[in-house]
């Protein structure tokens, strides 16, 4: 690795992000004592050849330019090619397959689906330019609507707000899924009054229930129409490492542009948010600037990740990926994942066995949502009293007027014993809560 860190930095153009030649494989298996201080060496020496204070160079790293350091643009593309074929992400996601796709580290899914959105509208843009060459920008913004299920997350909806577009929140089914015939029967409607849909976000594991989006049936719909197909897995996607989960990115060929948070579920330190795009040209000439100042004589020969992004700066936020994927390994990171799993399905036993409490919904990955049986406003009463009592912390949500309560399993730490402490947190602030409850009908 130091030797291939000192090449590329003398050498760039050998290498993938010049070439456009093939990456190397996944790291396999599990770490060990040599890989560790193999880690150690490797941090010391590529930070001190990358680093803008170097001082016979003059130019911040921290500019995204290819120029400006090689080796941050170099990595990110080969880690994110290797984190690609982790998922089994299609060849057209991925740069090493030579055609037009690749990916980049966003900070945030937030961010990512606003790229997504904004690479849609340019595409969108041209392409009604051409057809109408008598309207004017405003006339054809002013007709783009964009669609999400009522249940995507908020970061969606201000997506919409920031690009300057309507979007429509689209109902779910009773799995909290936006299908497939429901999205088609809103680009028909919109179609019909003169609107023009261009883009359409599939939810994987929402926020407020781990629901999945029909992927399947969406993406279809979306090419159909030509409408840009993003998808939003920023909590579930670090699952689709493990093979078992894929089934739950059926569809995944369909669709324009993929996003998912390493650092949600993947022990990647914050921020770190993949996110690959089949055709990042779109992007690149939403997001284009280039003043004297940022142009270099190695234009198009590589990405240039600042077109790919919101701000002209970034982080090489590529390196602590890559000590993740060589510290665990596909196997522990695949455990971590499943254990969770694991220990969701234990929370879920535990409630299912006191006939007080009730299950919402599927629990789906490490998220159990959960309820008394009784009003929302005894629930909230039962929240209240469990985060009062200071020995776990649990978050709420509402589907359909119902509220319930979120367990989600995050740590690193956590072990089956922590479920059960969990689960008599919540039991004992149950029994406390339905004594008041009893106290307060008995003076009534």
């Amino acid at each position: 690795m130091l030797d291939w860190l000192g090449k590329m930095l003398d050498l760039p153009e050998e290498f993938l992000a010049c070439s456009g030649g093939k990456g190397g494989g996944v790291i396999q298996g599990t770490a060990s004592e040599a890989t560790l201080v193999a880690l150690l060496g490797a941090k010391a020496k590529t930070m001190k050849r990358v680093r803008e204070e170097h001082p016979d160079w003059d130019e911040a790293t921290i500019v995204s330019k290819l120029i400006a350091s090689p080796a941050c643009t170099e990595l990110e593309v080969v880690m994110l090619d290797w984190l690609g074929k982790m998922l089994d992400l299609p060849e057209e996601f991925l740069a090493c397959s030579g055609g037009k796709g690749g990916g980049v580290i966003q900070g945030t899914a937030s961010e990512a689906t606003l790229v997504a959105l904004l690479g849609a509208k340019a595409k969108t843009m041209k392409r009604v330019r051409e057809e109408h060459p008598d309207w004017d920008e405003a006339t054809i913004v002013s007709k783009l609507v964009g669609y999400s299920s009522i249940q995507s997350h908020s970061s969606v909806e201000r997506a919409g707000l920031l690009g300057g577009v309507k979007l429509r929140s689209l109902k779910a089914d009773e799995k909290n899924s936006l299908r497939g015939e429901t999205l088609e029967a809103a680009i028909k409607e919109d179609l019909a009054a003169g609107l023009i849909p261009f883009y359409a976000v599939a939810t994987l594991g929402t926020t407020n229930s781990c629901a999945f989006d029909c992927l399947e049936e969406i993406g279809p719909v979306g090419n159909k129409y030509d409408v840009w197909v993003h998808v939003d897995a920023a909590y579930a996607g670090s699952a689709f490492i493990c093979p078992e989960y894929r089934y739950l990115m059926k569809g995944i060929e369909t669709a324009d542009s993929f996003n998912f948070n390493p650092h949600k579920w993947m022990l990647v330190n914050f921020d770190c948010s993949a996110m690959w795009l089949k055709d990042p040209r779109w992007v690149v000439d939403a997001f284009n600037v280039d003043p004297l100042y940022l142009k270099h004589d190695m234009q198009g020969s590589a990405p240039d990740y600042r077109h790919w992004q919101i701000p002209l700066g970034r982080r090489f936020r590529a390196l602590k990926l890559w000590f993740v994927l060589r510290l665990y390994g596909i196997e522990n990171l695949q455990a971590h994942i499943r254990r969770h799993c694991g220990f969701a399905k234990q929370f879920e036993a535990l409630c299912r066995a006191d006939n007080r409490f009730e299950i919402v919904g599927d629990v789906n990955m490490g998220l159990v949502c959960f309820r008394l049986k009784g009003s929302n406003e005894l629930n909230d009463t039962l929240l209240k009293r469990i985060n009062g009592r200071g020995k776990i912390h649990l978050v709420p949500s509402k589907i359909n007027d119902v509220f319930f309560l979120r367990m989600a399993v995050c740590s690193r730490f956590t072990v089956s014993q922590d479920m059960e402490f969990s689960w008599r947190e919540v039991a004992a602030a149950a029994d406390e809560v339905l004594a008041d409850k009893t106290m307060k009908n008995g003076h009534a």
